[in-house]
């Protein structure tokens, strides 16, 4: 969790610095992140991110420089892989990875290995229709899936309880008569027990799960967003006090807390020294991977793109 705090204010760093041209924080959704994130069996199960879920890439493990090069628009969902990280590409379409989540729980079904698939999701893209179709989809044939919205306030500008009806995303499971659980999303453990359910249920055939993590983006929704527009700071202090950061280094020794201080800090110079190493990519690559045979036009673009 303190990796995935550091990172990010180093992000928004090197975006004021020009060494970024735009990111998403995720300060203060580090335990809903962490939480759910390491209860995944990486050998079977596979996690769909969307922009803002740094926290999960850190405890999956997976490269973050070729992760956060997703930022600088160098390459298609970032220079990681995927499936070897079991990490699913970052998905920057509000709801976009919740679809590709199910194709890939129904995927496990038929194969058998006992994979679950977790996507994740604000409460602002529990609004859109792709994840309610999702949703149904994975209802009716009982897959292997979890649905993680983190619920945290705000879906950009709009405040939670006047975008999602009922007060509740956890209670629309309910109408799709599979399970919902609303939790703590600054409590890692409580998130961590949470999603070990959702997953020992989707392996054992009880079908999707709906966990909603109530957490707060304590930042803007991206570095181009002022929060002061919209919210108060009575609102972001209170919020504040429940850090999820610091609640989880309260339950620890001051020393193991410096520990990982240390760690952490070393983390992000190695990911700030990569990410400025990288450079710019040859730019025929943004042709690569678009179709399985590219069209004339697309090749005559390629083409032009070396002149």
């Amino acid at each position: 969790m303190l990796v995935a705090r550091r990172i990010d204010e180093e992000a928004i760093a090197m975006q004021r610095q020009g060494e970024l041209p735009g990111y998403a924080p995720m300060k203060g959704q580090e335990a809903a992140q962490v939480g759910s994130a390491a209860a995944l069996d990486l050998t079977r199960d596979f996690a769909f991110p969307n922009y803002r879920d740094l926290g999960a890439a850190v405890a999956m493990g997976v490269d973050l420089v070729g992760y956060l090069s997703t930022h600088l628009g160098t390459w298609h969902g970032g220079m990681y892989d995927p499936q070897a990280s079991r990490l699913a590409p970052v998905n920057a379409v509000v709801g976009g990875a919740v679809p590709h989540a199910v194709g890939w729980a129904m995927g496990a079904r038929l194969d058998g290995t006992g994979g679950v698939a977790i996507t994740y999701f604000g409460d602002g893209a529990s609004s859109q229709g792709d994840v309610h179709e999702a949703l149904n989809f994975a209802a009716v044939y009982r897959l292997p899936v979890i649905f993680f919205c983190q619920n945290n306030g705000w879906a950009i500008s709009v405040p939670a309880e006047r975008q999602v009806a009922g007060g509740s995303v956890a209670a629309r499971a309910a109408g799709y008569g599979i399970e919902g659980v609303r939790v703590d999303g600054n409590d890692v453990l409580a998130v961590f027990e949470a999603t070990s359910e959702a997953l020992c249920r989707g392996r054992d055939g009880g079908g999707p799960t709906v966990i909603e993590a109530m957490t707060y983006r304590m930042g803007p929704h991206s570095t181009s967003d002022d929060p002061g527009r919209y919210r108060t700071l009575e609102e972001e202090r209170e919020w504040a006090e429940r850090d999820p950061v610091a609640r989880a280094a309260a339950n620890l020794p001051a020393e193991v807390v410096a520990e990982a201080e240390a760690h952490a800090a070393q983390v992000v110079r190695q990911v700030r020294e990569g990410l400025i190493a990288t450079g710019e990519r040859p730019a025929g690559e943004l042709f690569s991977f678009v179709y399985r045979e590219p069209t004339k036009a697309l090749l005559d673009q390629q083409r032009g793109s070396h002149v």
